[in-house]
């Protein structure tokens, strides 16, 4: 081994350490600030004043919380993702993580190029026409470039994945675990551990793109068999290619981010705060909702991770007439889906039932159902806070009077309701739910997936019940 070797080795040991100093060196900071800040506001008489104060504390933490994520990048991106809402998280926050979605820096082709020849067993230039040196994008695992196989008419998109990247988000995930079990017992009446062991079980199945391929080919089958037309695009894997753990090619899809859906409207000669727009966003989130209702209660097996990253509008869509605007839409990146066993899908199909008929009794015989076990205190009290909690972590629309979470106010339900357990396997729903809402809030419309899902859910149960023939 000569020096360069062990050097490079002895980094690569040390790394983990070094990631894990700097991220608990941010979050203590972060943390710490808060809770001396919080113990100055609560000496503060003037409602005005403490909210200005607030807002301050928030634009600072903010600006910490973004150099965090962009510094260490990988899972940080990701939680960025989930964090940056403005339902879930204080407007600073939201103003300063909007823009890290999937950020990460590229890989250098040259390790790109190895990553590539090494897991398909040739040279790039044998397999493919053309290689677009230049990434289309970069995600926290892997980045994707556009290309086209020999002898093909059509191009293709190859997600090659960040060498070293597998061991480094599993300690951001450990890390984090460690943090969710403090706040959870000192802050925030929540599991959020079991939470984050559902992250780390989900993010896991991420490095392997068969798996991924297989997924994105289940679910694809599914949606086209089951609807005249599928709501949404699903790409499809090359089958002459093959794919690996670390490298798996794709159908090309022309279209852009839903985050420049505003300009593509534009382009079209459409006012983008006009009636025409709003019918086309409205349209766009009908689609992805019905998709992901038809995914989640009917079939139990879905895509888990619809942040504006992984949702394309297709270019190929035009305006047709001035009272409709057709657009498709395109779901991209299969990396993290969720099988549910059928008792929690059908334990979930009753409480979106439960929220679309604003039914508190309902509600809460479904936490039982789900495994959610809240404090003693509220299991025999208000069922009514019980269904606010539910249609704020399981709905799009948020209830009467709730702008975001807020999850240490003290008049939040999370702490009203104080859930002690909250199964892991139900995180992938909620984040989904979450995700979605964040679209929703972010094309203007307060849309409610539970009211679209209640036939879903409702057809869902009927099968059930003729299954086993009660």
């Amino acid at each position: 081994m000569d020096m360069e070797e062990l050097q490079e080795k002895l980094s690569s040991q040390f790394r983990p350490w070094q990631r894990s100093f700097r991220f608990w060196v941010r979050a203590v900071d972060i943390y710490a600030g808060y809770k001396v800040f919080q113990l100055r506001a609560n000496r503060e008489k003037d409602a005005e004043k403490r909210e200005a104060m607030w807002e301050k504390q928030h634009e600072l933490a903010a600006d910490k919380i973004y150099d965090m994520c962009t510094d260490l990048g990988g899972f940080f991106l990701k939680i960025a993702q989930i964090v940056g809402k403005p339902d879930l998280a204080p407007a600073a926050w939201v103003r300063r993580l909007v823009t890290l979605c999937d950020q990460a820096p590229a890989t250098p082709f040259h390790v790109v190029k190895g990553v590539l020849e090494k897991e398909l067993g040739a040279s790039v230039d044998d397999v493919f026409e053309k290689f677009d040196v230049n990434p289309l994008g970069s995600a926290s695992i892997a980045q994707v470039h556009r290309a086209r196989i020999r002898g093909d008419k059509s191009d293709v998109v190859v997600k090659v994945q960040h060498p070293g990247i597998q061991d480094l988000m599993m300690t951001d995930i450990r890390n984090l675990q460690a943090f969710a079990l403090y706040m959870q017992k000192t802050d925030l009446n929540f599991d959020l551990f079991s939470v984050t062991k559902e992250m780390e079980k989900q993010i896991g199945y991420e490095f392997d793109f068969s798996r991924e391929a297989q997924a994105m080919e289940k679910i694809r089958r599914f949606l086209y068999e089951n609807n005249k037309k599928s709501p949404v695009i699903v790409p499809r894997p090359v089958p002459n290619l093959g794919t690996s753990r670390k490298v798996l090619v794709m159908d090309y899809i022309d279209g852009v981010p839903i985050m420049k859906l505003g300009d593509e409207i534009a382009k079209r000669g459409i006012n983008p705060s006009g009636k025409i727009a709003a019918m086309a966003k409205e349209s766009i989130l009908k689609s992805l909702t019905l998709a992901y209702g038809q995914m989640i209660l009917r079939n139990g097996f879905f895509h888990a991770d619809p942040h504006p990253g992984n949702i394309l509008i297709c270019r190929g869509s035009e305006a047709s007439s001035e009272l409709h605007l057709s657009i498709c839409v395109a779901l991209l990146d299969y990396g993290q889906v969720k099988n549910l066993p059928e008792g929690l899908r059908l334990g979930y199909a009753k409480l979106v039932v439960a929220i679309a008929d604003n039914d508190p009794m309902k509600a809460a015989e479904s936490y039982e159902e789900l495994g959610i076990e809240t404090s003693s205190r509220c299991r025999d009290g208000n069922n009514r806070e019980m269904l606010k909690l539910a249609q704020t972590m399981f709905d799009t629309k948020l209830p009467p009077g709730v702008t975001m979470l807020q999850p240490f106010s003290e008049d939040s339900s999370i702490k009203k309701i104080s859930v002690q357990a909250f199964p892991e396997e139900l995180f992938s729903i909620l984040r989904t739910v979450h995700l979605l809402r964040g679209l929703s809030v972010g094309l203007g419309i307060n849309y409610s997936c539970a009211e679209q899902w209640r036939s879903v859910a409702e057809e869902a149960l009927r099968a059930a019940e003729r299954k086993t023939g009660k």
